[in-house]
């Protein structure tokens, strides 16, 4: 086993400097963010206090939010406002086809909150909006970041057939942390969901974030247990808290531990492995296209 270093609990409460972000600046940037608020467009960018949303928007590119900005979710770990969301807006799939046309996007990501609530978990405005996209940008390739479908599979199955190229589900973290950190969730029918991903025939795509308190260990069961039921493309990067009353960080990662799952994870049979501090699901997505 590789020695690498960490950063202690009683160092908390600063962020270390390899989490330095610049802030969102730029002519692209604020294209962005015009074109989001005229077409009165959620990104999960915004919701979810992505640190990469100027160098991406800055490039740009965004990561579109469907369904709404409420989630029927609690997550201890997530910045997107959670409770009984409003009705879905049925005009969204064509607003957002049209803003990724406006933008010119050669890769679009499009990811959604949680809808326990509706029968469908909204398969069908999922599929709609990727049908839309391919409609109006047919030479824009698309990941789609799926929440879980509470073994529907019919819904499952609804939500990736519209054409997309890779479809990602976040395990988010190790098994023995599902309790405190995704309550709501199950680590095995997230696999399982992954399972079923890769027997439809797509590419497969999950993530996970380190610093809430795993071991080493159970990061590399984890990546085990993915590539056993088929994961093509990992993520990996350092959980920040986003508000007092989330997860505290436990442990801020040092890259070099980052560069050691990354070897590792292609070492036990992932495709692709982004590991690194500031790396979310979405980032550098376009390169995952043809692994």
């Amino acid at each position: 086993m590789i020695d690498t270093p960490v950063v202690s609990t009683e160092q908390r409460t600063r962020r270390p400097d390899w989490l330095r972000v610049k802030l969102p600046i730029g002519e692209n940037f604020k294209k962005v963010r015009s074109l989001v608020d005229e077409h009165k467009l959620h990104t999960i960018c915004q919701s979810g206090n992505c640190p990469n949303m100027g160098e991406c928007w800055g490039e740009g590119t965004a990561t579109f939010m469907i369904l709404g900005n409420v989630c029927t979710r609690s997550c201890t770990f997530c910045a997107v406002a959670t409770g009984r969301p409003n009705e879905y807006d049925t005009d969204e799939p064509r607003r957002v086809a049209e803003a990724i046309q406006l933008m010119q996007v050669k890769h679009a990501v499009i990811t959604s909150v949680n809808r326990d609530e509706l029968k469908d978990k909204g398969a069908e405005v999922w599929y709609q909006t990727v049908r839309a996209v391919k409609t109006q940008s047919p030479q824009t390739t698309i990941e789609t970041l799926i929440p879980d479908t509470k073994s529907n599979w019919e819904a499952l199955y609804r939500m990736i057939s519209g054409g997309q190229e890779v479809v990602s589900h976040n395990m988010e973290t190790v098994e023995r942390l599902y309790r405190n950190v995704r309550p709501q969730a199950k680590y095995a029918r997230s696999l399982e969901q992954t399972r079923r991903t890769k027997e439809y025939g797509k590419r497969t795509k999950s993530g996970i974030m380190l610093g809430l308190g795993e071991t080493k260990d159970e990061v590399f069961k984890a990546m085990d247990d993915l590539a056993e039921n088929g994961l093509d493309i990992l993520t990996l990067g350092q959980y920040l808290q986003p508000t007092k009353m989330h997860h505290e960080v436990i442990e801020f990662i040092h890259p070099d531990t980052f560069a050691m799952y990354k070897e590792e994870g292609l070492r036990r049979g992932l495709k692709y492995v982004e590991s690194g501090p500031l790396v979310r699901s979405s980032y550098h997505a376009e390169r995952h296209v043809h692994v």
